[in-house]
C-alpha cells in the first residue's frame, strides 16, 4: 500500500512539475526594454581588428554573453545612412520603404529632397530650422511602430542620435519622441512638433547642464600612441583634417579649432560625440522611466561620430581606432547603467551598423589593390554629348545622383521617343565609360527578377515611384570623390555591406553563426522575440538561432 501511495505521489508531482514547466514556456519574450544600437559606418572587422584592446564591458560583453552573426550583410544598393536605418527598423529595403538615399531627386517636386525634411513641421528646442523634420517620407511601418500598436501605445518609443535621420527613422511614425543634436553655436538636443509642442523637463535640464560644453577639450589618444599597432602611422597622406589644423595628427585641440569648424558641430566629428549621445540616451531612459514596468519600451540609439571620423580619416587611421576604443567604454557605461536602472537580464540589446566603408582609395592604389577615383564630371559631360548627338537634345538628363540617372520625361514625350529606347542607349553607352562596372535600365528593374549579384542589390534598392531611369555602379574600390583623403560608402561590395550584428540580453541565446544574415532580418527577429506583428513591408527572416 505504501508503495502505491509513493508511486501516486511521484506521478502527481511529475504531472504537476510538467504542467508548471509547460506554463512557463512562452513563444515570445517580454524584456522590459529593447535597446537598438546602430553604429554609423561600422565595419564588421572592427570587432576583430581591435578585439584585444576592448574592455570586458562593451563589445566583448555582447559577444561573450550574447549572439554574434559573423556574416551579416546589407542586401541592397545604395548603402547610405538613411537607407540603412530605415532598413534595420522596417525589415525591408528601399524597394518597399522608399528611403532611397539621404537625399534624392524627387521627380514630382523637380528638386533634391532630404529624407526627413518636412515643411509642415516646426522646430522644438531651437529657433533655427533644424527641427523641421518628420518621418513622413518613410513608406513602411517599423518594428517600433508595431510595438506601439501591440501595446496600444502603452510601450514608449524614443529615438536618439546626433543626426536627425538617425533618430527619426528608427523611432518610426508612432514614436513618442525623436531627439537629435543641434550644434552650431547652440549645442542642444532638439526635436520637432511632429512629436511634441515643447521639450520635456528632463531634456531642458540636460541642455541647461552644459554637458556638451564639457566635451570642448583636447582630443588625444586614450592610450599611448605607440600601442596603436592596428592602424597606419598617425601622420600619413590618406587622412583629412580639420580646418586650421595643418596635419591630421594628434592631439586635436578642440578649443583652438572651435570657431573655424562649426563650434558645437565639431563635437560630432570626434569620439566625444558618441559619449554625449550615450549621456543623453541614459538621461532619456531615466527621464522617460523606460523599462520600469512589464510593458516593453524601446530606445533606438545611433552613434554617429563613427561616421564623421571615418569620412575624414579613413578605415585604417589611428583616429578611427581610438574612436572605437572610446565607443567601447561608452557602451560599457550604457550597459552598466541598464543593469542598474532596468535590471540585468531584463533588457534586450541589438547592435549593428547602417553601412560600412571602403579603405581610402589612394591607399588601395599605393597597395596595388583595385581602387581609385571616378570622374563624375567627365561622366556627365560625355553622356550629355552622346545624347545630343544621338537624340538631338541637350535637356534629356534632369539629375544624376546616388548612382542613378533621372531623365526628363516631358522632353522625351515632346521628342516623340520611347523612354525605353533612351534607357537602353544610355546603358550601352556608359558601359564603356571608365570605371563603370555595371548599368541597368529602370525598365529592367521593374520587369525582370534578379536573384544574384549587383543587379539583385540594385533591384532591392529600386523604388518604383522614386528611383531613376538608369542605374549604374562603379568598379570595386572606386569612389566618386575629388578628395584623395578619407573614405566613403554606398556600394554593394563587401567592404560596404559586411556589418556587425550582435544580440544580447533577455531571450537571446549565447552563440555565433557564419550563416549569412541580412539587415532586414533584424526587425523580424526582434518582432519574433516580442511576439508582435512584423512591420508592414518586411521581407526579412527571423534569425532562429538567436532566440531562446
Amino acid at each position: 500500500m505504501k508503495k502505491y501511495l509513493l508511486l501516486s505521489l511521484f506521478v502527481a508531482g511529475f504531472i504537476g512539475a510538467s504542467a508548471q514547466s509547460k506554463d512557463e514556456v512562452k513563444p515570445f519574450s517580454k524584456p522590459k526594454l529593447v535597446v537598438g544600437i546602430v553604429v554609423d559606418q561600422m565595419r564588421y572587422d572592427y570587432l576583430v581588428r581591435f578585439w584585444d584592446r576592448y574592455n570586458d564591458g562593451g563589445f566583448k560583453r555582447m559577444v561573450n554573453e550574447g549572439f554574434n552573426c559573423k556574416n551579416n550583410h546589407f542586401n541592397y544598393i545604395p548603402t547610405y545612412t538613411a537607407v540603412g536605418h530605415s532598413s534595420v527598423y522596417t525589415g525591408t529595403t528601399a524597394k518597399v520603404h522608399g528611403i532611397i538615399g539621404n537625399s534624392w531627386y524627387d521627380k514630382t517636386e523637380d528638386r533634391m529632397v532630404y529624407c526627413t525634411e518636412d515643411e509642415n513641421a516646426n522646430s522644438v528646442g531651437t529657433k533655427s530650422d533644424a527641427g523641421k523634420m518628420s518621418p513622413w517620407r518613410l513608406e513602411s511601418s517599423t518594428v517600433t511602430d508595431q510595438l506601439k500598436l501591440a501595446t496600444v501605445s502603452k510601450g514608449k518609443v524614443i529615438g536618439v542620435s546626433l543626426k536627425d535621420r538617425g533618430s527619426i527613422l528608427p523611432a518610426g511614425h508612432a514614436g513618442d519622441a525623436a531627439y537629435w543634436f543641434h550644434g552650431s553655436d547652440e549645442g542642444v538636443w532638439i526635436t520637432s512638433d511632429y512629436y511634441m509642442k515643447e521639450l520635456p523637463k528632463w531634456v531642458k535640464k540636460f541642455n541647461k547642464s552644459d554637458q556638451a560644453e564639457r566635451y570642448k577639450k583636447v582630443w588625444n589618444t586614450l592610450y599611448d600612441i605607440g600601442t596603436y599597432t592596428a592602424s597606419l602611422a598617425d601622420e600619413n597622406p590618406y587622412e583629412g583634417s580639420f580646418k586650421t589644423q595643418k596635419t591630421a595628427a594628434f592631439p586635436y585641440d578642440l578649443p583652438a579649432l572651435w570657431e573655424e569648424n562649426g563650434k558645437f558641430d565639431l563635437i560630432k566629428g570626434v569620439p566625444y560625440g558618441n559619449s554625449l549621445t550615450a549621456d543623453f540616451a541614459m538621461a532619456a531612459i531615466e527621464g522617460e522611466e523606460l523599462g520600469q514596468d512589464e510593458i516593453t519600451d524601446f530606445i533606438a540609439v545611433s552613434f554617429s561620430s563613427a561616421d564623421y571620423v571615418g569620412h575624414r580619416f579613413g578605415v585604417s587611421a589611428v583616429e578611427t581606432e581610438d574612436m572605437y576604443l572610446r565607443l567601447d567604454l561608452d557602451l560599457g557605461r550604457l550597459f552598466d547603467f541598464l543593469d542598474d536602472k532596468v535590471g540585468q537580464g531584463e533588457y534586450t540589446v541589438f547592435l549593428t551598423s547602417d553601412h560600412a566603408a571602403v579603405e581610402v582609395p589612394a591607399y588601395l592604389e599605393d597597395m596595388k589593390i583595385s581602387g581609385g577615383y571616378a570622374d563624375s564630371k567627365g561622366f556627365r559631360t560625355n553622356l550629355n554629348e552622346f545624347l545630343k548627338e544621338t537624340f538631338d537634345s541637350d535637356d534629356l538628363v534632369k539629375n544624376i545622383s546616388n548612382g542613378q540617372i533621372f531623365l526628363d520625361q516631358q522632353e522625351i514625350k515632346e521628342l516623340g521617343i520611347n523612354s525605353r529606347e533612351i534607357e537602353d542607349a544610355i546603358v550601352n553607352e556608359i558601359k564603356n565609360y571608365k570605371h563603370v562596372a555595371e548599368a541597368y535600365t529602370g525598365y529592367a528593374m521593374r520587369n525582370q527578377e534578379f536573384t544574384r549579384g549587383i543587379a539583385s542589390k540594385l533591384q532591392l534598392g529600386y523604388n518604383f515611384n522614386r528611383s531613376g531611369d538608369v542605374l549604374f555602379v562603379w568598379e570595386p574600390g572606386y569612389l566618386d570623390s575629388s578628395s584623395r583623403t578619407g573614405t566613403s560608402h554606398g556600394s554593394g561590395y563587401a567592404y560596404d555591406t559586411h556589418a556587425p550584428l550582435l544580440f544580447f540580453g533577455k531571450g537571446i541565446k549565447h552563440g555565433e553563426t557564419v550563416k549569412r544574415t541580412e539587415i532586414p532580418d533584424i526587425a523580424n527577429t526582434i518582432s519574433a522575440l516580442l511576439g508582435i506583428t512584423f512591420p508592414s513591408g518586411s521581407n526579412g527572416e527571423p534569425i532562429s538561432e538567436v532566440l531562446q
